[in-house]
């Protein structure tokens, strides 16, 4: 399968950069089976503006299109990951590491870079509510299974969390489109059973914030001109 690389342009999907404002997520049904979700929608005559964004982003529809408009449930709030007591490790390796691993599996170290960001903000030792561990928060029972031994070794991380998303994306984008990316970021984030579920990116906030917040870091980095400005700046919020 193809997956994400450094010479092929990111499409965002439009349906799939919903805002996470205050307003709560629309889930919007046509009548030709197709469906979006958004942050809002405007009735503007006989046609209905579908807005994924806070900002003035929208698509317009007939109305005559639209079958259902429902909102969309938010699951509770996730705490941000914290770190442990524990000593955290130099990460003077982990630009090395990511070059590394996104050679050997052949996925775009650019990808990495974001979903590491996100995760974990590039702390070594960090540590979710819910217990997911190290730069990629692996849950112990994944880490378990990919045989990590340390979560909190750089090396063992990334090429454990690394596998897992490659898992994801042979399963989710199997035609290496930003549909299929934002599936297996989803997967990645709130699990394969909650995507399969609900044939998609799960209802939850937190997910969906999830998977714009990596689509939209990985755009960004792929407009860095050097690989060394990709991976050293992991630990650096996005402008």
């Amino acid at each position: 399968m193809l997956r994400p690389r450094s010479n092929r342009s990111l499409v965002l999907a439009a349906g799939l950069l919903c805002a996470t404002a205050a307003h709560a997520l629309e889930h919007v049904t046509l009548n030709n089976g197709f469906s979006y979700d958004c942050a809002r929608h405007e009735n503007i005559g006989d046609h209905v503006r579908l807005y994924f964004s806070a900002s003035d982003d929208f698509q317009e529809i007939p109305a005559s299109s639209v079958t259902a408009i429902e909102t969309l449930p938010d699951p509770p709030a996730a705490k941000p990951a914290t770190e442990t007591p524990a000593r955290s490790a130099s990460s003077t390796s982990i630009p090395a590491l990511l070059n590394t691993v996104s050679s050997a599996i052949n996925i775009d170290v650019a990808l990495l870079a974001a979903v590491i960001h996100a995760e974990s903000g590039g702390r070594i030792r960090a540590v979710s509510r819910t217990g997911a561990q190290g730069l990629m928060q692996l849950m112990p029972g994944t880490a378990s299974q990919l045989g990590v031994h340390d979560a909190f070794r750089p090396e063992e991380n990334i090429a454990a969390g690394t596998a897992y998303l490659d898992a994801l994306l042979k399963r989710y984008d199997p035609r290496d489109d930003a549909h299929g990316l934002a599936l297996a970021l989803a997967a990645y984030n709130a699990g394969p059973a909650a995507v399969d579920r609900y044939h998609g990116i799960p209802p939850y906030r937190e997910t969906r914030a999830y998977v714009a917040r990596v689509m939209n870091e990985y755009k960004r980095r792929r407009t860095t001109t050097t690989i060394a400005s990709q991976v050293t700046s992991v630990t650096q919020p996005a402008h």
